[in-house]
Parts: C-alpha cells; structure tokens; sequence
C-alpha cells in the first residue's frame, strides 16, 4: 500500500484542495459539537427552572402554615 501524500504539508494542502476540506471538516464537528452541546445546557437551564419553582412552592406552603397557625380560632 502507498501513500499518497509525500508529507504532513502535502496531505494538508490536499493538491490545492485542502481549505475547502479542512473547512468542511471544522464546519460539521461544529454541527455536530453543537448538537451535543445545546441539550446539555437546556437541560441544566430546566432542572435550575424547576429547582427555582419548587423552592417558590415550599415558600408558598410554608407562608399558608404560618398563616394559619397565626390565625385567631
């Protein structure tokens, strides 16, 4: 089997179209970083929503109770 490249620089120049190919390359891995990324950080940005409304229920509740065992009978 032979390699069809002389060296490093010629298997990165490509004959000429090495830019269009290294770019096409870091365009999809950025595609494709992207996809992995983004429901990540949805997912991170939900579980702190909920968190934050769950404290606000708890405080809720708790505010009621107060209440109630504040009140005359």
């Amino acid at each position: 089997m032979e390699f069809q490249f002389a060296g490093l620089a010629d298997f990165l120049a490509m004959n000429g179209h090495g830019p269009y190919v290294w770019i096409a390359y870091g365009v999809t891995l950025l595609a494709l970083a992207g996809l992995v990324i983004q429901p990540v950080l949805r997912r991170r940005r939900l579980q702190a929503a909920l968190k934050r409304q769950q404290r606000i229920q708890q405080r809720r509740r708790s505010a009621e109770k107060r209440k109630r065992v504040a009140e005359p009978a």
